[in-house]
């Protein structure tokens, strides 16, 4: 539970400063790599990191050396941390801020901040403006007016709460509450049970008894930082969560109102216009306080019965968008989208061979405590430096590490893969000599986001050993546009090629979105999931992208994750075949 994990978060978020520190000013390299590296361990470490320092375990966490080690036990017995305060000694609190605008790297905030003393994004929008910026050497118009864009999405995104936090804070909340005096049913409500890929508001709908206790005890939850408002059946509050303050809101109705509330609370406002209407042509009206036939309630325990009084069947809360699911319950021909019960394995995972924290034993294990019957490792390919991509012979290494696991493992199976880059001319950042010996090969671009993206990918869908292409359109939803790239040409070769196309379930990228998404099923395009996790705890990012595919409407039959071990890999011999 988060307060129980507070100093895994404090030591994540020192760590990353640091690292954007030394990156400011002007460092490089492996410095800034470890400490951003240190920041991911912590941030998704399910154990006490108190705890592991305690029993003198640092440096059994995969990824966490000597270094590391004494800085967390020096902040850890004394509050402080030598190196953080070292770091950020002479660098302004929104300068840090400015690394998270695409397009602005650190040598860019660098030169502003020494040159034009830039010190936030207020700073920076003037200098764009006057046009100083774009003097330095460097840059010039073209590189300005991408960042000026950048800025834009930046604070756009802000306005918004990621899906991952909205649900960290909801489901610590609702743990918490769940030792309320007198509680009875609860749950989240509004866009997050609708799993849109970003929140305006955290809601929470719950019963009970005594509501002016059940309000006392929410306000007195560990994290709350001011109470906005407390009475018998409303309170909201302020918590202290991951990007600054949340406001997070608790209704409590009565127990014959739950379900009726709950899907007047879960939306869409466009869904519920509809309801209304068509509850209106059949002589009742529905509101939060039930389904009623003039001053009869007939509906409102349960979602299940406020549905079937406008004789409609259930329509799951991802689907609630009025795209049209109201129109196929009443013909009762909703889709069965898919469950996360039906996904047998991660299609993207990285391990200690590239940039990940886990050994490949360790992510089969992870893998195996979710239900999985299978996991494909995929690290990067050799030009991805940065990220310590293997050469074809390491990954020859690891090719036999895995067969070798393979003979003993139980319970699990692990997919040879590689998340092998798409170079700047459409070839493979590999020979097809090892990528044949591969089961899963996903191409990827991570460079020259804006030179020829869509032929890149289409040429290299057309190498025989392609399953997946990934992250398609590359954005990432905390302030990144992505690739100049054209999605439908994509998704047209995708058909035509029979490549699949993932929906990467890492909450910051869902890519690709639900518009593509559907555009793609429609095409009969199969669809795959991966987390591109490096982590552990990353794994359990999977339930994002079963939001997203909820969202976008796809069954079992259109998502790879849903056949078997050996099903995968006899696609994946026939597409070699050219079958």
């Amino acid at each position: 539970m988060i307060w129980h994990l507070m100093k895994n978060k404090e030591l994540a978020v020192i760590f990353s400063r640091i690292g954007d520190a030394l990156e400011i000013k002007g460092e490089t390299g492996f410095k800034v790599v470890a400490y951003r590296k240190a920041a991911r361990i912590l941030e998704d470490l399910t154990e006490d990191i108190e705890n592991i320092s305690k029993e003198k375990k640092l440096q059994e966490i995969p990824g966490i050396g000597s270094g590391i080690a004494k800085k967390i036990e020096e902040y850890l017995n004394t509050g402080h941390m030598t190196k953080f305060d070292e770091a950020l000694s002479d660098i302004p609190e929104g300068l840090l801020e400015l690394l998270n605008i695409q397009n602005l790297g650190g040598k860019t905030v660098h030169l502003a901040y020494r040159k034009l003393g830039v010190k936030n994004i207020e700073d920076l929008k003037r200098v764009i403006e006057n046009g100083s910026l774009a003097r330095l050497s460097g840059l010039g118009e073209k590189k300005v007016e991408n960042i000026k864009k950048g800025i834009e999405i930046y604070e756009h995104a802000q306005e918004r709460i990621n899906i991952f936090e909205a649900a960290n804070i909801v489901e610590e909340v609702i743990d918490y509450l769940k030792e309320a005096p007198h509680i009875g049913r609860i749950s989240t409500a509004g866009s997050l049970r609708r799993m849109k890929e970003t929140v305006g508001d955290i809601d929470i709908l719950t019963t009970g008894r005594d509501g002016a206790k059940i309000i006392d005890y929410f306000t007195q939850f560990p994290l709350v930082t001011q109470i906005l408002a407390r009475g018998k059946t409303k309170g909201s509050v302020m918590i202290s969560a991951e990007k600054g303050e949340r406001q997070v809101d608790l209704r409590i109705v009565d127990e014959s109102e739950y379900g009726s509330a709950l899907q007047y609370f879960t939306g869409s406002k466009a869904h519920n216009i509809k309801l209304r209407s068509l509850a209106k042509d059949m002589g009742l009206k529905i509101s939060e306080y039930g389904v009623f036939k003039g001053e009869k309630r007939i509906a409102g325990f349960n979602e299940e019965e406020v549905y079937r009084a406008l004789n409609l069947a259930f329509i799951p809360p991802e689907l609630r968008e009025d795209r049209g699911e109201i129109e196929l319950a009443l013909k009762n021909n909703l889709p069965r989208i898919v469950e996360s019960t039906d996904i047998r394995g991660d299609l993207h995972v990285h391990s200690q061979y590239s940039d990940g924290s886990l050994s490949i034993d360790e992510i089969a294990e992870s893998a195996k405590g979710l239900g999985y019957k299978y996991i494909a490792v995929c690290d990067h390919s050799q030009s991805a430096k940065y990220a310590n991509g293997l050469s074809p012979e390491r990954l020859r290494t690891q090719i036999d590490e895995i067969d070798m696991i393979n003979r003993h493992l139980k319970g699990i199976k692990i997919l040879k893969g590689t998340e092998v880059d798409i170079l700047k001319d459409g070839r493979l950042d590999f020979p097809d000599e090892i990528l044949k010996d591969l089961d899963i090969v996903v191409a990827a671009v991570h460079s020259g986001f804006k030179r020829n993206v869509t032929e890149r990918m289409l040429k290299a869908m057309e190498n025989p050993y392609v399953t997946i292409i990934a992250h398609p359109s590359g954005r990432l939803i905390s302030g990144r546009e992505g690739y100049d790239v054209d999605l439908e040409k994509v998704i047209e070769g995708a058909q035509k090629l029979g490549i699949v196309l993932e929906l990467n379930s890492y909450y910051d990228r869902l890519d690709l979105n639900e518009f593509y998404l559907k555009k793609a099923k429609d095409k009969n395009i199969m669809i795959s999931l991966g987390t591109d996790t490096h982590h552990a705890g990353g794994l359990e990012m999977m339930r994002f992208g079963v939001g997203i595919a909820r969202r976008a409407w796809l069954e079992k039959k259109d998502i790879i994750n849903c056949l078997s071990y050996e099903d995968i890999r006899h696609r994946s011999f026939k597409q070699k075949q050219g079958i």
